[in-house]
């Protein structure tokens, strides 16, 4: 439906009409001239009014005329798109358009783009859909996009083709994580060098996560202002320049600067990368297709200090930055190369552009416009909002803000162990810096196996899934309650099994559980907040992704000091009463999650309920109602990532708001005509 505060006709004089010019012999009734009233219709428009039997004869005699105007065909008129009567015997398929016209939508074996236009990102928007509206500057048509052959809806594009893109965004996604932490095994090498203390080494990798948390406020909005493939291109070559600079350095002030710069050029994923599989994935898809991509930057922490470790022993610390550069090349041009746009309003700007600009070159004047530039923000708003409303959510909104700060203090021990993993494996046990690397593995394993037992979450989403009603949003959450405990029980079994004379083996074994719960944790929490916002989806997960990523960069900065004037024992103690003092907020958001979301300024509707609430009484009942009143009214279309609505996908293939559904009119006017 249209957004609030367009103007919106009640009914629509005309529809949209294209040209197609053929010379061969047309039988389908969808494509007649244009011709004017007829006596013998005026007659009989005018007896349907006064008796019921006109009915039949005005059906038979449009009949007549398409027939008339099919075998006239041959002399090479010009057809024009348009919808014709009905017959009671001759219904049209909602997808019968001649297959001329929409050479690629006719196919219903190529349920998306060709592979061609997939690698140019030529995609034919100009396709023959009746659109809703007048064509005018004051009623223009409103694109939409169309039925479930609309090959330019990523909905529709085949599944096997998503998951492709899936992987090479996750791929692309895991490059930045990676950067951030194999450079943790280059610190106690560049000290001398570079004339650095430990401090001011481990330095790097703070500034790399503090660009981490300004990037995302900048790169929302321009996705938003100009779609996913302009922010990507704007930020993501850029992120691989820096890491070349970095290979480059040869003082302190540049190696530290390109860190920096490099951390807010690749911070692009934070944000782009999850809308992109929004984009792709309707709601009840989606939890499979995150847990995909949500696994690639979380390993990549892991991954680079192993592959780190060993490259410095082997190679020198300074090809440590080259492959970072090297690693970054490739997914960017792989990237660009494979990756079509996602995101909904671009892809329908594009549309309407093509069809204003066919329209033009045909001399008809017709106005379109895509459903989203209905009511249009400015530059300046979209700018604002991705600004201010994350610091917004964040500090007024409860559910945002307590599961930031969980989050954060999370985020902020794993960076933690990547500043005093050296120190625990390398000074005290003795360890090569190769060996130093493998102390993640256990991490490593407990990620993947998250990941595997990821499915479980479904279970509860299911039993909480009612048809045709919306599934609370707390279904989302039993995993995230499992993580709250695997998170102190795996700190407190390393701070106690990580120094001499215990083996080596228990503390790596300790991080297997803090690795499920990581990954467990961080899918529950981003699709609750999902769930929870749709609209401002965007924005809450970006307030999420700052407040991480600053305790991320925080961390390390004082890990190595804490565990060597502390001991290993009561330092790792202290991060495991951390975790403790966070551990009941998953389980208060699963019991009074729907209260807080009827309190929220930006909860878009009355959520549902959970199992566990009991009856509500009538002063319960009164009392919500007054909640209701008292919120907020917000626009929906001021929100961040319109296409991140709870029903996005959805009801995708039968066609957008803008599509005129001519089978379901034809079938009414038919009903009618039979009634009448």
């Amino acid at each position: 439906m249209p957004l609030p505060g367009a103007e919106t006709p009640l009914s629509y004089s005309s529809t949209s009409t294209l040209s197609v010019h053929e010379q061969e012999p047309m039988s389908h009734p969808s494509f007649i001239e244009p011709h004017t009233p007829l006596k013998d219709e005026e007659t009989a428009s005018e007896e349907g009014k006064q008796s019921p039997t006109s009915t039949s004869s005005k059906y038979s005699s449009s009949k007549s005329k398409l027939e008339a105007a099919s075998s006239d065909n041959s002399r090479g008129l010009t057809r024009v798109l348009t919808k014709p009567l009905p017959t009671q015997d001759s219904i049209l398929p909602p997808s019968s358009y001649h297959p001329e016209a929409r050479p690629q939508a006719s196919n219903p074996k190529t349920n998306g783009l060709s592979f061609l236009n997939r690698l140019t990102q030529r995609q034919n928007f100009a396709t023959q859909y009746e659109y809703s509206g007048s064509g005018t500057l004051a009623d223009p048509y409103i694109v939409d996009f169309g039925p479930e052959d609309d090959a330019t809806n990523p909905y529709n594009w085949k599944k096997n083709y998503r998951w492709l893109l899936t992987m090479v965004i996750g791929i692309t996604a895991l490059c930045p994580p990676f950067a951030s932490v194999s450079y943790s095994s280059t610190v106690v090498e560049i000290g001398p060098v570079y004339g650095m203390s430990r401090e001011l080494s481990t330095a790097g990798i703070s500034l790399f996560i503090l660009g981490f948390a300004i990037g995302p406020l900048i790169w929302a909005p321009v996705s938003e202002i100009w779609g996913r493939n302009f922010a990507f291109y704007a930020s993501f070559p850029a992120f691989a320049l820096f890491n070349l600079g970095t290979a480059l350095s040869h003082d302190k002030a540049t190696l530290l600067v390109m860190r920096f710069l490099a951390g807010f050029g690749g911070s692009s994923t934070l944000t782009n990368a999850g809308g992109q599989i929004g984009d792709m994935w309707a709601a009840h898809e989606r939890a499979m297709a995150t847990s995909v991509f949500s696994l690639a930057p979380f390993l990549g922490p892991v991954l680079g200090p192993i592959v780190g470790g060993y490259v410095t022993q082997t190679c020198g610390y300074r090809w440590v930055y080259w492959i970072q550069f090297i690693y970054a090349s490739v997914v960017t041009v792989a990237s660009i190369v494979l990756i079509p746009e996602t995101y909904a309003p671009t892809i329908l700007r594009r549309k309407a552009a093509q069809l204003n600009r066919i329209s033009g070159k045909e001399g008809k004047g017709q106005v379109y416009i895509a459903k989203y530039d209905q009511v249009r923000k400015t530059k300046s708003e979209i700018i604002k909002i991705g600004l201010l409303r994350p610091f917004e959510l964040l500090f007024t909104e409860v559910i945002v803000g307590c599961l930031a700060i969980y989050g954060a203090i999370i985020y902020g021990i794993l960076y933690l162990f990547f500043a005093c993993f050296p120190l625990i494996y390398q000074e005290v046990r003795g360890w090569s810096v190769g060996q130093g690397g493998l102390a993640f593995l256990g991490m490593g394993f407990g990620l993947i196996l998250g990941n595997i037992l990821n499915p479980l979450g479904n279970y509860w989403y299911r039993k909480a899934t009612v048809p045709g009603i919306p599934t609370p949003p707390e279904s989302r959450l039993p995993l995230a309650c499992i993580s709250a405990i695997l998170f102190p029980v795996g700190l407190m079994w390393f701070a106690w099994t990580s120094a001499p004379p215990v083996h080596w083996i228990w503390s790596i074994l300790a991080c297997i559980p803090f690795g499920i719960g990581f990954l467990w944790m961080f899918n529950s929490v981003v699709n609750y907040i999902i769930d929870s916002y749709t609209l401002y989806a965007a924005s809450a997960l970006a307030s999420l992704a700052v407040l991480r990523c600053l305790f991320g960069a925080a961390f390390p900065l004082f890990a190595v000091n804490m565990y060597r004037n502390l001991g290993l024992h009561i330092a790792g103690t202290i991060v495991a009463v951390l975790a403790i003092l966070c551990a009941p907020l998953p389980f208060l958001f699963y019991r009074y999650g729907p209260y807080l979301r009827r309190k929220s300024r930006y909860a878009p509707s009355r959520p549902q309920k959970t199992d566990e609430e009991q009856p509500e009484t009538v002063e319960q009942r009164i009392e919500e109602a007054k909640d209701e009143l008292r919120k907020v009214k917000t626009r929906s279309e001021e929100a961040l990532e319109p296409e991140w609505a709870a029903d996005a996908g959805e009801n995708a293939k039968g066609g957008g708001e803008g599509v005129r559904d001519v089978e379901k009119e034809k079938s009414h006017e038919l009903d009618d005509a039979v009634r009448t």
